[in-house]
């Protein structure tokens, strides 16, 4: 009887913590569905539409709209949004992961400031730093002024509008997306191992490559998903620094929603960058279970 008693109990409690756990998640649930879930599928669908004569879409269901994304005009922009992104990541990860490693093994006070110079720049509209940039890099600009100033240069170089200054503004940008993953990961790390290593006659380069990352490859590998994600998809950073010479796939769908009013295309190139995204989304997981593993 007592052990009856118990199993209801028991499924009882089973009961209510399922139910518990039902009403957390349904905002959460019903947050996803409203602004994630039904916009995907709606450009889903108008992916595989014709374009309405003045614009909208046409119930009229075509595949023309994915066989114009293998177009070399678009693929074109795909691999320069590709080279951009990849190459914005590389320099986030060499810039951060030094700076986030002295950061994990400075003494709190000096932590807790540099995280917070880290941080700080969130507080200002990302639009308006990158309207920054421009100043920064126009002809008359701090940096042409200074090294006129050296007598470097004679005549102002030509930073504005460039790949070179989008790649400085997608930097500037998302480089705390690889910090702050990269110190989360390396305040973690158990320095004891490394002294171990070097008791053992390990050199730095050794223990670096051999104890330090391996440890902190899934904070290189989550900052750089951070940074190539955002990056890849970037559109207000390459029009303003960018201007029309350094179109990326965001300006592309951007300008194919807003002004040649094409939605299906626009939708379709949607789609196209959302499976580019999913690749390195994919790879983390996948490296994320392999890891488990052991």
């Amino acid at each position: 009887m007592d052990f009856l008693l118990k199993k209801q109990s028991h499924s009882t409690l089973e009961t209510r913590k399922t139910r518990n756990l039902l009403i957390l998640l349904l905002p959460a649930t019903i947050w996803l569905l409203i602004f994630f879930i039904i916009p995907l599928i709606i450009v889903l669908v108008y992916s595989f539409l014709e374009r309405g004569t003045y614009g909208g879409v046409t119930w009229e269901f075509t595949l023309k709209n994915y066989q114009r994304l293998v177009n070399d005009l678009y693929l074109n922009i795909f691999w320069r949004s590709l080279g951009l992104a990849s190459l914005t990541t590389l320099i986030c990860l060499i810039i951060g992961y030094p700076l986030a490693f002295f950061i994990a093994t400075s003494s709190t006070r000096w932590r807790n400031l540099l995280l917070f110079l880290v941080i700080i720049p969130f507080w200002t509209n990302f639009l308006v730093r990158t309207y920054a940039w421009i100043i920064i890099l126009r002809s008359e600009g701090m940096i042409n002024t200074i090294l006129q100033s050296l007598s470097l240069i004679q005549e102002p170089l030509n930073l504005l509008f460039t790949p070179f200054a989008v790649i400085v503004g997608l930097i500037y940008g998302y480089l705390p997306f690889m910090i702050l993953p990269l110190y989360a990961t390396i305040e973690r790390l158990n320095f004891s191992l490394v002294e171990a290593a070097q008791d053992l006659g390990a050199n730095h380069i050794r223990t670096f490559f051999g104890i330090i990352l391996p440890l902190t490859l899934p904070g290189i590998i989550a900052g750089s998903i951070l940074v190539f994600i955002p990056a890849l998809g970037a559109f207000i950073t390459p029009d303003i620094l960018g201007g029309a010479k350094t179109v990326m796939v965001g300006n592309l769908i951007q300008n194919q929603f807003l002004q040649a009013r094409d939605w299906p295309f626009g939708s379709a190139l949607s789609m196209g960058l959302m499976v580019l995204v999913l690749i390195p989304v994919m790879i983390y997981f996948r490296s994320s279970n392999t890891d488990s593993l052991y």
